[in-house]
């Protein structure tokens, strides 16, 4: 019985000590408000899951999403600043 395997070249590179590249890095760094921000909401969702929302589960959601909103507007600016992008 033969054995089936694909002509493809590898896609990425196997490197098990590939670390982040300072951009990166930085790119992460400049993000974080956004990422903190949505997993934020996220916990606020799951808890939310298992049972019928309050008004108090319901306030916690919408100041959750607004944080995100927030985060992103405010990334979305200053990525226009470094940009030199007048609004």
């Amino acid at each position: 019985m033969g054995h089936i395997v694909t002509v493809q070249d590898v896609v990425t590179a196997f490197a098990p000590d590939l670390e982040p590249t300072g951009a990166e890095l930085d790119a992460i760094e400049h993000e974080m408000p956004v990422i903190r921000a949505e997993v934020e909401l996220l916990d606020v969702q799951i808890i939310s899951l298992d049972r019928t929302p309050s008004e108090l589960d319901r306030r916690r959601l919408r100041r959750a999403h607004r944080r995100v909103l927030v985060a992103r507007r405010n990334l979305a600016n200053r990525t226009n600043e470094v940009a030199g992008v007048s609004a």
